[in-house]
């Protein structure tokens, strides 16, 4: 193994430097992941942008990659040898605290970077902090014994193995946050990464009608959409979704929303609320908006809705993610449209922000990618 990791650094908002770190010395339970594919999504874009701190930040938070060595404590702890090749969730939990022991790591202080200064997430941590290498945009990725590991079947690609995480996250809002299954009738706003794995994770699930909505500018995500098996698309700059909701229910409305938009403002929700059926919706929402001045309560305690959060994912979801995956079932390499190689980060994240590139909808960084 080489003496020195090549990562790329945020270092200010909007700024990236390719760094060279020294190969950490690894403990008998941890170990160093060779990073194969690291995925990027919007929250990448978001704390690119405008990011929580002025700390050093290796970014990338879907990794996967091969284990190129590790302890003897570790690998028994994860049934794993040297050569496995894994999924790596972000989070990296206690594993003692009540949230933990109820298998909801993602809930768990120590991966809350919010509250918690010192804590541990892929992506999110500070170089700074000891082993130094906390993100999948470098060549290896440091693995403490506490990380959640999955493993990838061997037939599954790189690019494909990248959308892991897009892709048990729309299991994890659509069936468990949406209670999504079978003959729901659902409408999920928004043609990205998220939403077209929500379109398979309801489809999957069993859901009776799938209604999309997106933009003139999401035309071949539409399409992609339909072709993973919505029923209906909808341009929301040229049809009024709430009709077409109306009509292909009959009046009735749907039973779950999902919204997946970004940057749309206070629309999705208040369309959502109207197109959610009489009683008992549920709509599940990504929180965008810091402040939603004059949210309409009266017509949601009315309708009685229950309103979820999108948070994360939990380990059945990701499970699931993979096993889609290995299936074939769905054409879910499509959602893989672009890749970039290390030294061309800022221009990936650019991608997935929809400053260049077209018809983007998932991101693979390849930390190898012309490289010897």
């Amino acid at each position: 193994m080489a003496e020195d990791v090549l990562a790329a650094v945020r270092v200010a908002p909007g700024r990236t430097e390719l760094r060279s770190f020294p190969m950490p010395d690894v403990p008998s339970d941890g170990a160093l992941l060779k990073v194969e594919v690291a995925g990027i999504c919007g929250t990448d874009v978001k704390m690119y942008g405008k990011p929580p701190s002025e700390a050093p930040v290796i970014m990338g938070h879907e990794n996967v990659g091969t284990i190129a060595q590790a302890g003897p404590d570790f690998l028994r702890r994860h049934g794993l040898t040297e050569g496995d090749r894994v999924f790596v969730e972000h989070y990296v939990g206690c594993f003692h605290c009540e949230w933990c022991h109820a298998g909801e790591y993602r809930h768990c202080e120590n991966t809350d970077w919010r509250t918690n200064p010192d804590a541990r997430r892929y992506g999110y941590t500070s170089a700074e902090n000891p082993f130094h290498l906390w993100g999948g945009f470098a060549q290896y990725m440091y693995l403490p014994w506490n990380a959640v590991l999955h493993r990838i079947p061997d037939g599954v690609s790189a690019e494909l193995a990248g959308i892991v995480t897009p892709l048990s996250n729309g299991i994890e809002w659509a069936l468990n946050a949406g209670g999504v299954g079978y003959a729901s009738t659902v409408l999920i706003q928004g043609p990205g990464q998220q939403g077209l794995s929500q379109v398979v994770a309801c489809k999957q699930a069993g859901a009776s009608t799938i209604i999309v909505t997106g933009t003139t500018r999401d035309a071949a995500r539409l399409q992609l959409a339909k072709d993973l098996g919505a029923d209906h698309v909808v341009d929301v700059l040229t049809e009024d979704p709430l009709t077409l909701v109306r009509d292909v229910t009959r009046g009735t409305g749907v039973d779950v929303v999902l919204d997946c938009t970004a940057g749309a403002g206070t629309a999705p929700v208040l369309l959502g609320i109207d197109a959610l059926k009489r009683r008992e919706g549920v709509m599940v929402v990504q929180g965008e908006l810091a402040a939603f001045p004059a949210f309409p309560m009266k017509k949601l305690t009315e309708k009685a809705i229950t309103l979820r959060s999108a948070r994360g994912h939990g380990y059945r979801a990701c499970e699931l993610a993979v096993a889609q995956l290995a299936s074939g079932r769905f054409p879910l390499e499509r959602l893989a449209t672009h890749t970039f190689a290390l030294d061309q980060v800022d221009r990936a994240i650019r991608a997935v922000g929809g400053e260049v590139e077209k018809d983007v909808v998932h991101v693979s960084l390849l930390p190898w990618a012309g490289l010897s």
